[in-house]
């Protein structure tokens, strides 16, 4: 169940973040880093680790885009 929780969190964080990588919009993958953790932090707490993966994923797109816009834009 908390492999469920931790891929819908992740599917969450993939809406905002796909948009985010217009740009002028990078400030949306801040308000995904948050749900990205705790989708993380769920995933880890579950026996399979698909879920898990599927928010690193997640994150590390989020986390690329933010250092080639200088992590403000």
């Amino acid at each position: 169940m908390l492999n469920f929780l931790s891929i819908l969190i992740g599917i969450v964080s993939l809406v905002i973040v796909i948009p985010a990588q217009i740009p002028l919009l990078g400030w949306a993958n801040w308000l995904a880093l948050p749900l990205i953790a705790i989708g993380v932090a769920t995933g880890q707490l579950s026996s399979s680790r698909s879920g898990r993966n599927f928010c690193l994923v997640v994150g590390l797109i989020a986390v690329v885009r933010l250092s080639l816009g200088g992590g403000v834009l």
